[in-house]
């Protein structure tokens, strides 16, 4: 330690713990000792302290009592309480009262020295363990880039890029985030190749080694939960990844069991007019424009792309022989939120109830449009931040806290991802080409071929077409599609903002997730 950090130790048998005091002075920390509460507080306003160890058994002031003036003064201090009893309230007392560890007499110089660690050099060593143990890994990913062979390896492998993004995350410095950023984008490269070797052949409906894609995930992970006299709850978080999922997972925890955790692939376009729409229907989007033309809305469509979620969830229950009682809420707005937590004993009258939230979606969207979301959400870190802090404070936490006080058992999920996109990647096409920076649709496109997963056929996507030769380009890795008229404006708005409808790992393996009430 290059500072010495500061003990102050109050105890009235201070002269009887001299050998601890000389054990933590070689281990380089400076000690300052008093023999009673009172003495314990005009230090404590004195001077600044890194950690307080506290007597609880002192006569005059207690060590509790000497607890709720030092933490008036000096709330962040750290403070260590000490006792001879064993007694529950004791410790009930000085939980409550804030204590960063509780130390049962008679004391040994390791536990003392264990919790010392523990409160001062705790987040360095973890962010050493932390960077060590990501190095000794980063040889291990970087090859099962190559050794991939089907979705389940890159699901793996996105899991585990997703896992040390959030390690390295939580370290002070962060000093390898840039080492993991490069090997995400050597990953979305690899996968790149991968989806364009494999996505056609996914579309076989008899193709035994597809993943489950977004036209069947209600038919096998939310038809067969649906139980008699029980209410299921299917939550849709528009436009959610799965590194933002784990940052709200812990906050679910004292409510709910993991009953399950998985992902799913979402179809191509990842946007919420073709995945979200074949997540409700249980159709691919060539069927539905074909079979359902009065739901499909056309890309040249000024209509909103889904006015009929509702539909074509009855379309799906109606297609698996389902007559389970349903309702259908999608909460853009506060008010929604509100009305659907007053209105939720008529829930429990349901066997299934669906819910759109599309916040985080309208977020990723308010970023690009807004300066200030942009200063709030910088980076990757900040974007999960924002929307842990979101649904820390959100209508849904309050209905999933309702959700598991019923009794009842959600599915959570998400019908794409979003990618941060850096590199502008120039098309041309005509007027009528989408506006999408993930994708385009339309005829006659221009592009330079390479980074990019051209379907010359939709048909062979199960994707619709405006005209007989419609194609579809997508954008992959963290590349965006920019027009060469108006070119360097355009860049400059886009660039560094999260958008969907290509080809990633972040836009295509997404989160499901089974709770059961605690």
């Amino acid at each position: 330690m290059s500072l010495k950090s500061k003990i102050l130790w109050a105890d009235d048998e201070i002269d009887l713990l001299k050998p601890h005091i000389l054990f933590l002075q070689q281990k380089g920390y400076e000690i300052t000792t008093v023999n009673s509460g009172v003495d314990a507080i005009e230090e404590v306003e004195a001077q600044n302290f890194d950690v307080i160890f506290l007597d609880e058994m002192m006569p005059g002031m207690t060590g509790l009592e000497t607890l709720q003036q030092i933490k008036q003064i000096k709330p962040q201090i750290p403070v260590v309480m000490i006792t001879k009893s064993e007694e529950e309230h004791i410790m009930n007392d000085a939980i409550g009262g804030k204590i960063a560890d509780y130390l049962i007499k008679p004391l040994n110089p390791n536990q003392i020295l264990l919790s010392v660690k523990k409160l001062l050099e705790n987040k360095q060593l973890i962010d050493q363990k932390t960077n060590m143990n990501y190095q000794q890994e980063f040889m291990n990913i970087s090859m099962a880039f190559g050794d991939a062979q089907d979705h389940h390896d890159w699901t793996t492998i996105y899991k585990k890029l997703t896992y040390w993004e959030m390690q390295i995350d939580a370290t002070q410095n962060k000093s390898m985030l840039e080492v993991l950023e490069t090997q995400k984008t050597e990953a979305n490269s690899s996968f790149a190749r991968f989806i364009k070797d494999n996505y056609l052949d996914w579309m076989d409906e008899k193709n035994p080694d597809k993943p489950l894609l977004s036209h069947q995930l209600m038919k096998k992970k939310v038809f067969p939960q649906l139980k008699e006299k029980k209410p299921l709850f299917f939550i849709v978080i528009d436009n959610l990844r799965l590194d933002q999922w784990e940052t709200i997972e812990h906050l679910l925890t004292p409510y709910f069991n993991i009953k399950d955790k998985d992902t799913y692939y979402s179809i191509l376009p990842t946007t919420t007019a073709f995945a979200r729409n074949a997540l409700f229907s249980g159709m691919m989007p060539m069927e539905m424009a074909k079979g359902y033309p009065q739901f499909w809305e056309d890309e040249d469509s000024d209509e909103g792309k889904n006015n009929f979620e509702e539909e074509w969830l009855k379309v799906n229950l109606e297609k698996n022989r389902l007559s389970n009682k349903f309702s259908y809420n999608k909460i853009i707005q506060t008010q929604q939120g509100k009305a659907v937590l007053d209105q939720f004993h008529t829930f429990l009258q349901n066997d299934l109830n669906v819910l759109v939230y599309n916040f985080v979606d309208m977020v990723s969207h308010a970023r690009t449009d807004m300066k200030m979301i942009r200063e709030l959400a910088p980076d990757e870190s900040a974007y999960r931040s924002l929307t842990s802090s979101w649904f820390e404070h959100s209508s849904l936490f309050e209905l999933l806290k309702k959700i598991q006080n019923s009794g009842s058992e959600v599915i959570i999920t998400t019908d794409h991802g979003t990618k941060k996109v850096n590199k502008p990647y120039r098309i041309i096409g005509d007027k009528n080409v989408t506006t999408n920076l993930r994708y385009k649709q339309g005829k006659n496109l221009n592009f330079e071929v390479g980074k990019v997963f051209e379907i010359k056929k939709p048909e062979d996507a199960k994707l619709p077409k405006l005209n007989v030769s419609s194609s579809y380009v997508f954008a992959v890795e963290d590349y965006f599609f920019a027009y060469p008229n108006n070119y360097n404006y355009y860049v400059n708005y886009y660039k560094d903002t999260f958008q969907h409808g290509g080809v990633s790992l972040e836009e295509m393996i997404i989160p499901i997730v089974h709770l059961s009430p605690k």
